[in-house]
């Protein structure tokens, strides 16, 4: 395999413009470019989380996301290329649904926290959940299509349970939200 980048200092985007795939030039304020930058945000925050001992089945389960994530920005910078598909969008809901199926049901909302992985998880769900918006806001303009944006939703319900489950492990327990008065 031949280098994919020989010069990572380029200079092109002094003028407040961004090469896409295509080769087009935009501005990086562009919905486009900012989804992007959203989901690479995204994609190296769950590196954080990754790096962290987390239980089973969590890093088999949320290690492929990294790299759909990043096919996700590869389509994103070549509009009409699509590297995202339904099979993506299946496996995160039966991911989520395999974590969910082994919580007790939720009694009370859940604080972000409890440790410092479940803490990275949660902050992940967040994350995903601006990345979210800002494909909607893609989709205003120009057609992305339906996998990305239904792919980004499952996500932040996946890494919420992923947040649940590492949160419960060892001594810890998830930090549920108190009504005034009961704090």
């Amino acid at each position: 395999m031949g280098h994919r980048l020989s010069k990572i200092t380029t200079r092109t985007g002094d003028g407040g413009e961004t090469g896409l795939g295509t080769g087009a030039r935009v501005p990086k304020t562009a919905a486009r470019v900012v989804a992007m930058g959203e989901i690479d945000e995204l994609n190296s925050l769950l590196g954080v989380a990754l790096s962290h001992a987390l239980p089973e089945p969590l890093p088999a389960l949320l290690s492929p996301i990294q790299h759909e994530l990043f096919d996700l920005g590869g389509e994103l910078a070549m509009p009409g290329y699509e590297l995202l598909g339904e099979a993506a969008v299946t496996r995160i809901e039966e991911a989520s649904a395999q974590l969910n199926d082994t919580l007790p049901p939720l009694q009370e909302f859940v604080l972000p926290g409890g440790n410092a992985e479940a803490a990275h998880l949660h902050l992940a769900r967040a994350v995903a959940r601006r990345c979210e918006r800002a494909l909607w806001q893609l989709a205003a303009e120009e057609d992305v299509g339906q996998a990305p944006l239904a792919y980004m939703n499952r996500l932040s319900d996946l890494f919420f349970n992923a947040a649940r489950i590492a949160a419960r492990t060892g001594s810890n327990d998830e930090i549920t939200w108190k009504r005034q008065g009961e704090r």
